[in-house]
């Protein structure tokens, strides 16, 4: 058994494009997903020269959430950018619940300001209404601003569409070799930037809570070795390189720690590395192998996985040191432990003999709600909503990302147009 979690450290085997942007999919939805319609922006520039299709990104933004059935812009009785210009018996007939209407104008080279209303409908009032000023290569992401203001005016649930995933790839080339690569893209798959390309394995990314930096283990060295890196410049430092294992950075909620799993002492443990001071401190005491810690969102807990009680089973220990606790009883295997971002839900890899599959437990009742199907899954994360799961998937052309929702009505597809990719990791949400 510890072999088995030692490949799971360490093994990478799968080959993918690089440079591919992720196709987004849903496979399943929930059945009373709410209708609504994003008019074409009314663009007030040059004929020609619209920067941007804002109202696809928006429609595709909600759409793939599996909670709202976006109308195609040809199917629309009218258009309109402006409140005036709706007729509400024509989209009563429809059955159209919401619309939203905008506009783009030019500010200058190279600027706009975007305005854009959420309407009901059936009441005839505006229910959310910005203007917002945006560079030319801001207006994706204002899409994804607006995507987000309109999914937590509908749902209550703050929309985590502005925000960003994590992943590796590895591009394989004609003669066998490999090219290992460390990306970022926004949530939808789009604007992939390239962090780390590397021949040897890249492994374990971890968000630090602001965003601005991803921790990583790389063996570009032929060891084992976790660095971080500032996603805007590029510049890196080497935190961890101790004989033996250097594996699975987890950052602390207030950013000024890693946990993390060295094997310097023996077997692989779990310690906690200050990072302004470098000091270590060593969390677990076991013989047997310690892996995969993620802390608490309060930073009062770490839970990770052992094989102590001879299977890989859950455990949680306070971040200060101490006794740790089994969590996981249910199944034969249980693994990878991410909490939702409330603190009371866990997402992981379950198996009870039907397969390596992403579950839910509930902390408080240790009640398990497996989500997935495919009996290869791994590598569970959640949105920082805490509304999706994002993990990697083995299908039968090989691995692949998915997402499906926490209470598991809405499944995603997130596909590279060639080759593979894993160990997702879901960015936090960005800066008010």
């Amino acid at each position: 058994m510890k072999k088995q979690i030692i490949i799971l450290l360490l093994l990478t085997h799968f080959s993918a494009n690089s440079y591919s942007v992720l196709d987004i999919t849903i496979t399943q939805g929930i059945e009373e997903a709410l209708p609504i319609a994003i008019a074409p922006f009314e663009w007030q520039g040059q004929p020609n020269e619209l920067p941007v299709a804002m109202h696809l990104t928006i429609a595709n933004d909600l759409a793939r959430s599996g909670r709202f059935i976006t109308m195609d812009a040809r199917d629309m009785p009218q258009t309109p950018s402006q409140f005036n210009q709706i007729n509400f018996a024509d989209w009563r007939l429809l059955g159209m619940e919401n619309i939203v209407i905008g506009n783009i104008r030019p500010q200058g080279p190279g600027q706009y300001e975007i305005e854009f209303r959420l309407i009901n409908i059936y009441s005839g009032e505006q229910i959310a209404g910005f203007r917002i000023p945006a560079r030319r290569d801001q207006l994706r992401r204002t899409a994804h601003r607006i995507s987000d203001i309109v999914f937590e005016k509908l749902t209550g649930v703050r929309g985590a569409f502005d925000t960003r995933i994590a992943y590796i790839t590895v591009k394989r080339a004609a003669d066998g070799s490999k090219l290992n690569s460390l990306q970022v893209s926004d949530a939808d798959g789009f604007n992939p930037q390239v962090l780390l390309e590397s021949p040897e394995p890249l492994m374990s990314p971890s968000w630090s809570p602001d965003g601005k930096m991803i921790a990583y283990v790389s063996f570009e060295n032929r060891s084992s070795a976790i660095y971080i890196q500032d996603i805007l410049t590029g510049a890196r430092q080497r935190v961890a390189n101790n004989p033996g294992i250097n594996s699975a950075p987890s950052w602390s909620p207030d950013g000024t720690r890693l946990a993390l799993t060295l094997s310097k002492e023996g077997d692989p443990e779990i310690f906690i590395l200050n990072l302004a001071s470098r000091n270590l401190i060593r969390i677990t005491n076991n013989r047997a192998i310690d892996t995969e810690p993620t802390w608490s969102p309060d930073g009062s807990n770490i839970v990770f996985t052992s094989d102590r009680g001879g299977s890989p089973q859950v455990y949680q220990v306070s971040s200060s040191g101490g006794t740790a606790r089994r969590l996981t009883f249910e199944g034969n295997y249980n693994s990878r432990a991410r909490y939702s971002p409330d603190g009371q839900l866990l997402t992981l890899v379950h198996n009870d003999g039907g397969g390596f599959r992403i579950a839910v437990m509930d902390i408080a009742n240790r009640d398990i709600n497996i989500l997935t199907s495919s009996g290869l899954d791994e590598s569970p994360s959640f949105s920082p909503n805490g509304n999706m799961i994002i993990y990697a998937t083995t299908r039968g052309r090989g691995t692949e990302l998915a997402a499906v929702s926490a209470d598991g009505r809405v499944h995603q597809r997130l596909g590279l147009q060639e080759g593979d990719v894993r160990e997702p990791e879901w960015g936090p949400f960005p800066p008010l």
